[in-house]
């Protein structure tokens, strides 16, 4: 079974499973998730727990003897697995094989995992715990969805707020679900419960962003020109060196440029993404950002990004944040209506 993190509590509420497995590079979510099964399983009378972290020397053998033997003292025990890596390798993909096949009775297993790569969900060892326990994805939250996610969880402390109030908090707190979690926990001591105002939350809220140039780069290829100058103001103000940004900016664009080209030669976006090595994630953003760049157009930014490069260099005169605000916004409105 695959459940969301959101839909764990409900879940829970129906009764316990004997097998569960979190993945997901959205710590806040699989640390509440962990929570609410070691949580929901005490209740039930699972008084005894072992943890394991499989690392790179650890004995998978220890999985075996501990799914084997209960306590003296305990009837019920958890069985916390932790894999840092994602890949248990192939001594402990048999290991977790054999687990599945062969689950203790009285005995809570409790997987964890971080963000895994695509092979891995395919592999076997993990389409056998899919067969036999429940799989929770604690995945990032959106900026297009973290104003709703911030109103459930005010609303979780008899709070609300209005639609602006809580895209002004999205913004403050972009891409960090720890900080968002911290600053809500923070109005619940700030304020009684009820509606909240746009005033005190902007007085009570720090600017605790995490900027980072990925970011940067996503905002010129969706082409929210917005975000862009917000994200690039935060590294400005966290000192990021303008060579990394040029990079990563100008790395997009070359791409944009290759696949702009082998498309209007070929006009199969497959085969034009291929040619250009786009992969992964990346694929989605470029083949959206493709549609409003003109091959002309990608050439005339990367002889902008060449003569910010000169500037960096000091071979030219001028303000390289300035010039970065227009290469970025540039592209971002470039297309649109």
């Amino acid at each position: 079974m695959k459940i969301s993190s959101e839909d764990l509590p409900r879940h829970l509420s129906k009764g316990l499973g004997t097998l569960y497995v979190i993945h997901g590079e959205a710590l806040l979510l699989a640390i509440e998730a962990a929570d609410a099964i070691r949580t929901a399983a005490r209740e039930a009378g699972y008084s005894e727990r072992e943890t394991f972290i499989a690392e790179q020397y650890f004995k998978w053998g220890e999985l075996r003897n501990s799914a084997q033997s209960l306590s003296l003292f305990s009837s019920r025990k958890i069985i916390d697995l932790r894999i840092p890596s994602g890949k248990p390798g192939v001594e402990g993909a048999q290991a977790l094989q054999d687990h599945c096949e062969n689950l203790p009775p009285d005995t809570l297993t409790l997987i964890s995992l971080p963000k895994l790569e695509n092979t891995a969900f395919k592999s076997k060892w993990f389409t056998t715990l899919e067969q036999h326990g429940t799989v929770i994805s604690a995945d990032e939250v959106s900026l297009s969805a973290l104003p709703a996610w911030i109103a459930a969880r005010l609303k979780r402390q008899a709070q609300s707020a209005d639609a602006d109030t809580l895209a002004f908090l999205a913004q403050k707190v972009e891409g960090n679900l720890l900080a968002a979690f911290q600053e809500i926990q923070k109005l619940a001591l700030l304020f009684p419960a009820g509606p909240l105002t746009f005033e005190q939350v902007k007085n009570s809220v720090m600017d605790v962003a995490r900027y980072d140039i990925t970011k940067l780069s996503e905002a010129m290829l969706t082409g929210d020109a917005a975000r862009y100058v917000h994200v690039l103001d935060g590294l400005r103000a966290e000192g990021t060196a303008t060579v990394l940004i040029l990079w990563t900016l100008a790395e997009d664009i070359r791409a944009l440029a290759k696949v702009s080209r082998a498309l209007q030669h070929s006009g199969n976006m497959g085969g034009a993404l291929r040619e250009a090595r786009v992969w992964g994630d990346k694929q989605k953003l470029i083949e959206r950002a493709v549609r409003r760049f003109s091959p002309a157009f990608a050439e005339r930014a990367l002889r902008q990004a060449g003569q910010i490069d000169k500037l960096i260099k000091g071979l030219r005169d001028g303000d390289v944040w300035d010039e970065l605000l227009q290469l970025g916004v540039r592209c971002a409105r470039v297309g649109a209506r």
